[in-house]
């Protein structure tokens, strides 16, 4: 069975590329979560960040962006001697920040599924890449995204990785032609 390039015999990394990744995500917590173990995965492998997520969702509170934009430096020191997460003091900030920026665009009356998703109108783009070297590490639409997102106080979403959580979250299916999840996360 041919899969991308990118993916090692790791169980985890075969797992999230065979189930998960390019999969189109329109659950809200999931939206929130990606991004920020995208963030949390800024200068790091992402097999890093998939390995902790299970104590990445115990410590941040199952994602929930209610009670991540309530956290006060107590839960902030607690979180930063925790061995389970990446312990980088301005990345636990960042989901402070990007919880009570979310927690605006909900304010606004849209659900943040409707708002990441509007940045490809709400259809998955498809690209046909046949070489890992094609795949670029930003486009116009991360760009665009990136910015928007910071405008609104969003911290940790740089157009790369914006871009990464697009494919993540199958906003960008970028899965190689000759892989066998590039036909299939279409019909996910």
């Amino acid at each position: 069975m041919k899969r991308c390039d990118w993916v090692t015999d790791d169980p985890i990394y075969l797992a999230y590329h065979d189930l998960e990744w390019g999969v189109p995500v329109h659950d809200e917590r999931k939206l929130f979560e990606m991004l920020i173990l995208e963030g949390a995965q800024a200068g790091l492998n992402w097999l890093t960040v998939l390995k902790r997520r299970e104590t990445y969702r115990v410590a941040y509170d199952g994602f929930d962006p209610v009670k991540i934009a309530q956290w006060n430096s107590e839960k902030v020191d607690c979180l930063l001697k925790d061995p389970g997460i990446i312990r980088n003091k301005l990345k636990v900030a960042a989901a402070i920040a990007n919880a009570r920026a979310y927690l605006k665009i909900v304010d606004e009356g849209r659900s943040f599924d409707q708002f990441i998703w509007s940045f490809v109108d709400g259809k998955p783009l498809k690209n046909s890449w046949q070489r890992m070297g094609q795949i670029p590490a930003t486009t116009p639409v991360s760009d665009q995204m990136s910015k928007e997102l910071k405008r609104r106080g969003f911290k940790f979403v740089g157009p790369t990785i914006c871009y990464a959580f697009m494919q993540a979250v199958g906003m960008v299916n970028d899965h190689l032609t000759d892989c066998f999840r590039y036909d299939a996360v279409d019909n996910s």
